[in-house]
């Protein structure tokens, strides 16, 4: 007996000082040494061999076996070539179709979330000699023909074509003006909710560009304030369509090299549309063009003959509520058929249809969804595609034979799993992790046999360890309408089921979103944790309108953003509050962005159950929002003024009870600081008080710099003060005072 107490002495003392070993994490070490970053792998630009990939490293275009992971060859060297105009410096790069160019980037300029403007050059891999794509000024998009002896790109808002043979420049529009017609470029709101910067195409003869036009004349502008230590402060003005104003008018032009000619396509119509995407198909002569009507739920393709413009429609679809856009259209290369993903039967999947708009079938069907469409391997007749079969948490990788049979899962780890695959799909690299694993990177052949790990970030893995990380855990809740929902937390280091915790709640919840998936969760990862173990419950839970549970989960909030996702947060925080080693006086919230804004909404419509909220880059009235976004969800103000008012914060402002912090960046060119100085404006007016952080000059991500650990170090003072109420010596004496004056039982904090 003696012995066996010894051994649980030492056992206990030994386990007691490997506890006190274990670090603390410091948001110094999260946002300004970057020391809990993953390893990752950048994305591969496969050559068309489908076993090599090239990669940009220090001024120099490297080539590697993907098998080995071996340096075969430099293809280009920074240092080794002059161009006029040339410093030395390489952004991004892209090959021919052929292989024998490469289009270089340098002196990149930023413009919008995408786009950008450079110095453009090509490389003739054969001579090595680089040669600028022009000279008086940075241009965009630089963009060879399939031929690979022309290069198209815009210029001041005009189409180019340039010859690389005999060396000349054809300027193919002249009316280009800034803030008013843009052409080959999207304008800021196409750019923004449509995701795409190059709004032109090359046809497959290379002899014909398709460009987009936008007139945006009659749209309104926003100014933005820049300060620069100047005089006076910079002015960015830029148009900016808000709901229910005007859009611009996009029309489509097919420009043609031999004749020097350019046409109009017809398929614009007298009700208000959006063109969100072009598509040449196998036929160089015949353009596809994607027309959306302004309520975004009436989609048809459209064929355009390439020689005289004349359109007819190859299919449409309907939806009761929107349609979301993808780039999953594919034209197959026997000319004959193309694949479509839709939600036409309440799930994501992918139909096969004819070129005369004849559906043929599904390749995928079931109650779940198709998540990410990879590609066609057409050689031997196989499609893969990416799903969340076995739960909206996770993720497989598939494939299927292109006429809809022998469906078979190539992945068969828990978990979340995505792939890259080579052009050949001879092979393909795999990510893999878990919410308690950082990825993975690992080469697998055409017969998902292991080739060899790329990384396999075990340093983070021991990092954890060294750390003593909370294990984070998934639950789900049933809210009030009987839906079952999932949610993740991590409990408090040194968890006592007999103590009462805070808990803190991080939420995104927007349409088709999701936060809770069985996948690594990056920076703020760490930050749950360093929270956990000063004391903190985090929580997180998807509420309805989130993505991979169907069609009719994820648009349930059309027409009311906002309502059903907040009352599914309250739901969660009761669900929390209920738990035994919780205390149901301390819950918090924190979201970003459409996370702001329902955070803003649940402190405000839950002050009975929130005492404290963080919301950064908040939309507080979907009328200050663009038309793209908005009107999918919402239609316009004057179509739907009850959805807008009982969804939006600022028209709640006198219901705050809790604590509120406010944050925004004064460059965010996306979500105007106007909402956030409207918001705060309407909490003056109704005499609440609270606190407000804002950033000159920083966009919507607020970034740059310190700017980061400059936020995080706010909102954890923030947190301890308000929500685990350690407000320091001074602000407890205060408390004390005011609640023996008051007579006070409680303040809530």
């Amino acid at each position: 007996m003696k012995s066996f107490t010894f051994i649980c002495f030492v056992f206990f003392i030994a386990f007691s000082f490997n506890a006190d070993a274990q670090k603390n994490i410091t948001l110094e070490e999260i946002w300004q040494d970057y020391k809990f970053f993953p390893k990752s792998v950048p994305g591969f630009n496969f050559l068309q061999d489908g076993k090599h990939y090239t990669r940009l490293i220090q001024g120099k275009i490297e080539q590697y076996d993907l098998t080995t992971g071996e340096k075969i060859a430099t293809l280009f060297d920074a240092k080794e070539v002059k161009a006029e105009g040339f410093g030395g410096r390489i952004n991004s790069y892209s090959f021919s179709a052929d292989e024998s160019k490469i289009v270089v980037s340098s002196d990149r300029e930023q413009i919008y979330r995408y786009s950008s403007r450079s110095n453009y050059f090509i490389y003739d891999r054969a001579s090595k000699v680089l040669e600028p794509v022009f000279t008086e000024g940075k241009h965009q998009y630089a963009t060879l023909n399939p031929q690979a002896d022309k290069v198209a790109f815009v210029y001041n808002n005009n189409m180019y074509c340039k010859d690389l043979t005999s060396g000349e420049t054809t300027q193919i529009t002249k009316d280009g003006e800034y803030n008013k017609i843009i052409n080959g470029a999207p304008d800021w709101v196409y750019e923004e909710e449509f995701s795409f910067h190059i709004a032109f195409e090359w046809s497959p003869d290379g002899e014909k560009i398709a460009f987009f036009k936008f007139d945006e004349s009659e749209v309104k502008e926003f100014t933005m304030t820049n300060y620069r230590d100047d005089l006076y402060p910079e002015y960015v003005t830029f148009k900016y369509p808000k709901v229910g104003e005007k859009n611009a008018i996009v029309t489509i032009h097919i420009y043609d090299i031999k004749s020097n000619n350019t046409i109009d396509a017809a398929v614009t119509t007298e009700e208000e549309y959006y063109i969100p995407r072009i598509k040449w198909t196998t036929d160089p002569n015949q353009l596809c063009v994607t027309r959306l009507n302004r309520h975004q739920n009436d989609l048809r393709l459209l064929l355009v003959n390439a020689n005289n413009g004349k359109a007819k429609e190859l299919i449409r679809e309907v939806n009761k509520y929107y349609i979301d856009i993808d780039d999953n259209l594919t034209f197959l290369q026997d000319g004959k058929h193309f694949l479509w993903t839709s939600e036409m039967d309440g799930w994501h999947h992918i139909y096969k249809y004819d070129m005369n708009g004849q559906r043929l079938g599904n390749l995928t069907k079931g109650k779940w969804d198709v998540t990410s469409f990879y590609g066609v391997d057409e050689k031997n007749g196989l499609v893969y595609y990416q799903a969340a079969k076995n739960s909206p948490m996770d993720r497989e990788i598939y494939t299927v034979d292109l006429n809809g049979k022998n469906a078979t899962t190539i992945t068969d780890q828990d978990g979340w799993n995505s792939a890259q695959f080579s052009s050949t799909f001879d092979y393909y690299v795999l990510s893999h992790s878990t919410i308690n694993t950082p990825t993975t990177y690992t080469v697998y052949n055409r017969d998902n046999q292991e080739v060899r790990v790329i990384e396999n970030n075990a340093r983070l893995s021991q990092v954890q360890d060294n750390y003593g990380t909370q294990e984070v855990e998934f639950f789900s809740f049933t809210n009030r309408e009987g839906t079952d929902l999932n949610g993740y937390f991590i409990k408090p280091k040194n968890f006592d089921e007999n103590k009462k915790y805070p808990v803190f709640m991080y939420l995104y919840g927007g349409p088709g979103s999701q936060q809770v998936t069985n996948s690594w969760k990056g920076q703020n990862y760490w930050w749950f944790q360093m929270l956990a173990q000063q004391g903190y419950m985090i929580a997180c839970v998807d509420n309805r309108g989130t993505g991979a549970r169907g069609e009719e989960f994820k648009k349930m909030t059309y027409m009311q953003l906002g309502k059903y996702e907040t009352e599914d947060q309250i739901d969660a925080a009761n669900y929390l509050a209920r738990l035994k080693y919780t205390d149901p006086n301390r819950i918090g919230i924190f979201g970003w962005s459409y996370g702001g804004y329902m955070s803003s909404l649940c402190l405000l419509k839950g002050n009975d159950i929130f005492s404290a909220a963080i919301a950064v880059a908040p939309v507080t009235n979907w009328k200050w929002y663009d038309t793209i976004y908005t009107e999918r969800y919402m239609r316009t103000e004057k179509e739907n003024g009850s959805g807008y008012r009982n969804n939006s914060p600022v028209y709640f402002a006198r219901q705050l009870e809790g604590d509120y912090l406010l944050v925004h960046g004064m460059g965010d060119d996306n979500v105007h600081f106007q909402n956030t100085a409207e918001m705060a404006n309407a909490l003056v007016q109704a005499n609440k008080q609270f606190e407000t952080y804002f950033y000159p000059n920083r966009n919507h991500g607020i970034y740059g710099g310190p700017t980061r650990l400059h936020l995080y170090k706010k909102m954890t003072d923030f947190l301890d003060r308000k929500l685990k109420g350690n407000e320091g010596k001074a602000g407890k004496q205060s408390n004390q005072l005011i609640k023996s004056i008051k007579g006070e039982k409680m303040i809530k904090e």
